[in-house]
C-alpha cells in the first residue's frame, strides 16, 4: 500500500504513524501505509508503553493532537481503560505567548490598545493553553474581569493538522478494518467540528448567555457573563469570577460547605441541559468547575458543548432511568434501537453484556456508582458487538463521567442513580411544557391554517370522483384462491398419511391373528396391508417431490 501525502503534510503523517508504531494495534501497523518519506528507524513490532509515557508524547505534537487524545479518551469501545483515563487528563498546559502578541492581537479585535480599553491588564496570564490564554484585567468601568486571547498560528496549525489526519483517516477507512470498524473519518470529523468551534470566540460568548438565560433558576449555578463589546472570534472578555477549582478546598471550606445540596443542584442542572434544553457544557473537568467564595457553583470555558435532538433526549432519559432502575434487559433494548447495527452485529452478545453491566451497577455501593463510566462502558460493549452508538453519546458520557468526579468530591455519599430517579418526573414535566412553547404552537398553528385552505377543494374532488362513480380504492390482498388450494392439498395429504398409518397399525395387529393364507409364511391379510401403505407410502412421497420441483 501506498499513500501520498502533500509535502507540508510528510512530517504530520509521520507524527502520527510514529504513535501507531509505539502504542497502536498490531493489525494497524502492519497495514500502515508506506509513503515515499518513510518513517526513519520505526520499530518492526509494536513497542508497549506505559499510558503517561503516551500523554507526554502527544503534548509535544500540539493542540490538534492533545484535542484528538481527550476525543479518544471517550472511546471506550477500542481504546483501553488505563490510557483513557492518561488522555482525559490532558490539560494542554503550555508556555504562554509573549504579552507583546496579546497586545496586538488585543488591538485589532477589539479596535483599540490595551492601554486605551482597560484600567488594567496583567501581561502575566493567570492560564495558558494550546488554543489560547486568559489575563486578568479591568475595565475603565472598574469591572474585573479575565481576558482570553487566541494564540496568534492556532488556526493555521490546527487547519494544517487537520488535512493530514483527514487524509490518513480515509485511507485507514478505505483500507484497513481497523479503520472500517471504528470509522476513523467520523472521530476526525467529529474533532474538526469541535476544534472550527472552539476556535471561534464569538460561539463560547453566545454559549455563555445560553446557558445563563436556562439556568437562571438554579441559584446554586453560576455562569459568568460575557463582556460583548470586548469580544471577537480571537478574543473573548468576560466577568471574573473568584473562587477555587472544586478539588482544590480545605476541610475547613468543606465544613462550611453544604455539599449534598451543591452536588444534587450540578447534577439536576445538568440533567436540565442535556434532557430540557439541549444543550449541555461538555467539559466539567474539575479544572473548569469553581467553588466560588459565596459558596455557589461556577462552570466555566464553554467553549465545547453537545447537542442532542429531542428524540435523541427522550431514548436518553428512558436508557438513564433503566440503568438507574437496574433493568439490564431494558437498557440494551433501548441502546439497541439508538445505535447503528453491522451486518456482523451481534444482539445476543451485545443484551447479555449490558444486562450483566448494569446488575452489576444496581449491586454496586455509593463509592462505586459511576454512570458517566456505565455510559462509556455501554459504547464499548456496542463496538465489540458491531453496534456503532452515535456520537452525541460518546461526549454525554464522558461530561457523566466528569460530573461523577465532581459530585463526589462535593458530597462523597452523593447517589447519582437516586437523584436520576428523583428527577426524572419534573424533567419528564419540563419536556412537555417545551413541546408546548410558543414556536411549536405557532407551527401547529401554520400546519392547521394550511390543513383548512386546502380541505374545500380536496372534500370538492372526493364529491366529483364519488359521484361519477369513479372512486376507486386500491387493496393489496392476498390470493384467496391461491390459499384456499394449498390448505386443500394440505389436509388430503395429512388425511391420506393418517389412512396409511391405520394401514400400517392393523397390519400390525392382524400379524398376530394365525391363518391359512400367508404370505411369504406371514399372515397373507397383514402382509396386503402392509404392501398397500408401502405403495401409498411410496406414491405419496413421489407427489410431493413432484409438486415441489415444479414450484420451484
Amino acid at each position: 500500500m501506498s499513500l501520498s501525502l502533500k509535502p507540508q503534510n510528510l512530517k504530520r503523517y509521520r507524527d502520527l504513524l510514529m504513535l501507531f508504531h509505539k502504542y497502536g494495534h498490531g493489525d494497524l501497523i502492519k497495514e500502515a501505509p508506506i509513503i515515499d518519506d518513510p518513517l526513519p528507524h520505526a520499530p518492526a513490532q509494536p513497542v508497549p508503553l506505559e499510558a503517561k509515557e503516551l500523554a507526554k508524547d502527544i503534548e509535544k505534537l500540539g493542540p490538534t493532537y492533545i484535542k484528538l487524545a481527550q476525543l479518544l479518551s471517550t472511546r471506550s469501545d477500542f481504546v483501553p481503560q488505563g490510557y483513557m483515563d492518561a488522555l482525559s487528563r490532558l490539560q494542554d498546559g503550555v508556555e504562554p505567548f509573549p504579552f507583546s502578541q496579546v497586545q496586538a492581537i488585543v488591538a485589532v479585535e477589539i479596535g483599540a490598545r490595551i492601554s486605551k480599553a482597560f484600567l488594567e491588564f496583567d501581561p502575566v496570564p493567570i492560564a495558558a493553553a494550546s488554543l489560547g490564554q486568559v489575563h486578568r484585567a479591568v475595565l475603565r468601568s472598574g469591572q474585573q474581569v479575565v481576558v482570553k486571547v487566541q494564540r496568534p498560528d492556532a488556526r493555521e496549525t490546527v487547519s494544517e493538522d487537520l488535512e493530514a489526519m483527514s487524509e490518513l483517516a480515509q485511507f485507514m477507512d478505505a483500507h484497513t478494518d481497523f479503520g472500517r470498524r471504528y470509522g476513523l473519518t467520523l472521530i476526525v470529523e467529529e474533532l474538526r467540528k469541535s476544534l472550527l468551534r472552539e476556535l471561534d470566540y464569538r460561539l463560547e460568548a453566545a454559549n455563555l448567555r445560553l446557558m445563563r438565560e436556562h439556568l437562571a433558576n438554579f441559584k446554586r449555578i453560576l455562569i459568568p457573563a460575557p463582556v460583548e463589546d470586548y469580544s471577537s472570534g480571537r478574543v473573548l472578555t468576560m466577568e471574573h469570577v473568584s473562587g477555587q477549582k472544586i478539588t482544590k478546598f480545605s476541610p475547613l471550606v468543606r465544613l462550611d460547605v453544604d455539599g449534598d445540596a451543591l452536588a444534587e443542584e450540578l447534577f439536576k442542572a445538568y440533567l436540565h441541559q442535556i434532557l430540557v434544553i439541549g444543550v449541555f457544557h461538555a467539559d466539567p473537568h474539575p479544572g473548569n468547575v469553581f467553588l466560588t467564595e459565596d459558596h455557589q457553583i461556577a462552570l466555566l470555558d464553554l467553549g465545547m458543548v453537545g447537542r442532542i435532538g429531542s428524540a435523541m433526549q427522550d431514548q436518553l432519559l428512558k436508557l438513564l432511568l433503566s440503568i438507574s432502575e437496574g433493568n439490564g434487559d431494558r437498557a440494551a433494548q433501548i441502546a439497541e434501537k439508538m445505535g447503528e447495527r453491522a451486518e456482523d452485529y451481534d444482539t445476543l452478545t451485545f443484551k447479555r453484556n449490558l444486562a450483566d453491566l448494569v446488575n452489576q451497577q444496581r449491586t454496586a455501593n455509593l463509592q462505586e456508582l459511576q454512570i458517566g463510566r456505565v455510559l462509556l462502558d455501554v459504547q464499548r460493549i456496542a463496538g465489540e458487538c458491531n453496534l456503532r452508538v452515535p456520537p452525541e453519546f460518546t461526549m454525554l458520557g464522558k461530561t457523566l463521567l466528569n460530573l461523577d468526579l465532581v459530585g463526589r468530591t462535593l458530597s462523597p455519599e452523593f447517589d447519582p442513580n437516586e437523584s436520576v430517579r428523583r428527577n426524572s418526573a419534573e424533567i419528564m414535566h419540563e419536556q412537555a411544557l417545551k413541546g408546548f412553547s410558543s414556536g411549536n404552537l405557532f407551527g401547529l398553528m401554520l400546519e392547521g391554517k394550511e390543513f383548512l385552505e386546502k380541505l374545500p377543494s380536496r372534500l370538492n374532488q372526493l364529491l366529483d370522483l364519488v359521484a361519477e362513480n369513479k372512486l376507486r380504492v386500491k387493496v393489496d390482498s392476498f390470493n384467496e384462491t391461491l390459499i384456499v388450494t394449498t390448505l386443500q392439498k394440505i389436509a388430503n395429504r395429512i388425511t391420506l398419511g393418517l389412512i396409511l398409518a391405520s394401514l400400517i397399525v392393523g397390519a400390525s395387529l392382524l400379524m398376530r391373528v394365525d391363518t391359512p393364507f400367508r404370505i411369504f409364511g406371514y399372515p397373507g391379510v397383514a402382509m396386503l396391508f402392509f404392501f398397500l401403505a408401502t405403495g401409498g407410502g411410496l406414491a405419496l412421497a413421489l407427489q410431493i417431490l413432484r409438486n415441489d420441483r415444479s414450484e420451484h
